[in-house]
């Protein structure tokens, strides 16, 4: 990467992909976490006079989520991207980039990350070029398999209506330290919580089918409102897996929704039998996904609902 001056760094990678697709995947920060292993959530927070404001979650280890805050704006006819992180970011004041995305031809494409940091303050400028470089691989590779890529993934999400407080709810998922006592396929479950409303652990469960599990997760927990997860030790079957629970207050109650995002890792298939496809992974992981998510919403459903009752 080549830096400019002391307060510029600049990185330039070439995409067999469209140009308007790659801008696409940079422009929906939701999207990160699905192909980009730190990232774990961009949670919108408002508009100042910079742009869009979001809340990022990255992993930085397995013991570690780092949060910060930037503005940002989408220029979709100049295929640019702009960001300026917020003036109370420790070691990151004045610190603003962009990503512009040059077609070379209808098929490929030139991505150009630059950014600058203005006034005083530390900045880590090593980090920050080794983060955005690979930020900009995986949006490269998640561009160039666009389509087989699509095919792995399995997105869905199981609603239920749920006629009690959404407060007993959350109470009952985030507090996972208790599903081994709460919910029959989790045998084991180890949590630590250095931060507030940011949880790691290691759990040992079982699909329908009698499967053993043992994954790694990371949640950011939005009391009352969201708990996002991302595994960061994966099942054999899967390269990536997100997903939320939500709480949606109704007139009547409130509805909770469970969802997945899963990739189908394509090496490991043979996992599920000698001649399983694609589509036999993506009806099996939409079956037992949705198997255990709609056994842990009716059970959630019921703490609630005896709250209310009682």
């Amino acid at each position: 990467m080549p830096t400019l001056n002391h307060d510029t760094v600049q990185h330039t990678v070439p995409v067999t992909a469209p140009a308007p697709l790659v801008f696409d995947l940079l422009a929906d920060l939701g999207s990160w976490p699905h192909f980009h292993g730190p990232s774990v959530h961009a949670e919108p927070i408002g508009v100042d006079g910079h742009g869009q404001r979001f809340r990022h979650w990255w992993v930085i280890d397995d013991h570690t989520v780092r949060t910060w805050e930037a503005s940002w704006q989408f220029a979709r006819e100049q295929l640019r991207i702009g960001y300026e992180f917020a003036p109370h970011q420790p070691g990151a004041a004045g610190v603003r980039g962009s990503w512009t995305v040059h077609p070379s031809s209808d098929t490929t494409a030139q991505v150009r990350w630059e950014q600058t940091v203005v006034g005083e303050g530390s900045h880590d400028a090593a980090g920050a070029e080794r983060e955005m470089r690979e930020l900009l691989d995986a949006v490269r590779s998640a561009a160039e398999h666009d389509e087989e890529r699509r095919d792995l993934v399995v997105d869905f999400e199981d609603p239920l209506f749920v006629a009690g407080p959404v407060e007993a709810a959350y109470e009952y998922l985030y507090e996972a330290d208790k599903w081994p006592e709460r919910i029959p396929h989790v045998s084991r479950l180890v949590l630590e919580e250095k931060v507030p409303n940011i949880q790691f652990f290691d759990m040992d469960t079982h699909t329908p089918d009698g499967s053993p599990h043992t994954t790694r997760s990371v949640r950011i927990c939005l009391p009352n409102h969201r708990i996002l997860y991302k595994q960061i030790h994966l099942p054999k079957l899967l390269d990536g897996h997100t997903g939320h629970w939500s709480f949606t207050p109704t007139r009547e109650g409130f509805i909770l929704g469970a969802r997945h995002t899963a990739v189908i890792k394509p090496s490991a298939l043979s996992i599920l039998g000698p001649d399983t496809t694609v589509l036999d992974a993506r009806r099996y992981l939409r079956r037992v996904l949705s198997a255990n998510s709609m056994s842990n919403l009716r059970l959630a459903k019921a703490y609630a609902e005896e709250r209310q009752d009682g």
